[in-house]
């Protein structure tokens, strides 16, 4: 069984307010499950949110950055394990 995080877990370990993390998810960057009202965040999701703040980092904008995670999920080797 894959590891899941929650958000406060990623918020700690990124140094980011869970705001900032629920803004990413609005920004359909993310995509946890839910366990009732709680967010389940995948590996995925950890390496999505790390590329992300990376991405801001060198310059590229939130819409950039999704539409990179769009054309590697399209890819056929655009899979979780090549990842992580």
């Amino acid at each position: 069984m894959s590891k899941t995080y929650s958000i406060s877990e990623l918020a700690s370990e990124f140094d980011l307010t869970t705001r900032s993390i629920r803004f990413y998810e609005d920004q359909e960057l993310l995509h946890p499950t839910r366990r009732g009202q709680t967010r389940v965040y995948s590996s995925k999701d950890r390496v999505r949110l790390k590329l992300t703040i990376r991405g801001k980092r060198l310059g590229f904008s939130l819409a950039e950055i999704r539409e990179l995670f769009e054309l590697w999920d399209e890819t056929r080797s655009g899979s979780k394990s090549s990842c992580i």
